[in-house]
């Protein structure tokens, strides 16, 4: 990019509004990096992806409520017209989807670490391979259930944060 239109896509509001953004579209390529992957049959991989995508919402969380509450509450949308109604259908369905995400992604992480034994309950840890194994393929069958419904829905979050802040900042 040359340094002007650089400059320009930066001059648009504080800092952590351009950070917050990036986290936004890190998250959206490493879930679909994860996704990519486990498609592939990539387990180890995909587990890492996801734990990254899960990383950097949480530190766009941090970020984004640091901002909201500190520096500025509130950000009003400067245009009239179509453009302001489609702006706030995309901001409302990305507000209240984006509130379930912890609630969904968090269950989705417990249960796919546990389908790899690597969190297994100390009385599962104690049972014999056969239980063991039994509780290892409903935790893998259970995650894949809700994955199926958390993706999906974390993906969009991702996705509509970036774009409210390209219509917020440079439209």
């Amino acid at each position: 990019m040359q340094p002007l239109l650089m400059k320009g896509l930066l001059a648009a509001g504080h800092p952590l509004v351009h950070v917050n953004a990036s986290l936004n579209g890190v998250a959206t390529l490493l879930l679909i990096t994860g996704y990519l992957l486990i498609r592939q049959r990539r387990e180890v991989a995909h587990k890492r992806a996801m734990l990254a995508a899960f990383g950097a919402s949480i530190a766009f969380l941090s970020c984004y409520l640091y901002y909201h509450f500190v520096i500025q509450l509130q950000t009003p949308f400067q245009h009239e017209g179509p453009l302001r109604y489609v702006y706030f259908a995309v901001l409302l369905s990305h507000v209240l989807l984006a509130m379930t995400v912890p609630f969904l992604a968090i269950p989705t992480i417990l249960l796919g670490m546990r389908a790899h034994s690597n969190w297994l309950p100390a009385s599962i840890r104690k049972a014999g391979d056969m239980e063991q194994k039994q509780f290892v393929q409903n935790s893998r069958e259970r995650h894949r259930r809700l994955a199926k419904i958390t993706f999906p829905i974390w993906l969009y979050v991702s996705i509509t944060g970036v774009v409210v802040y390209f219509m917020l900042y440079h439209m």
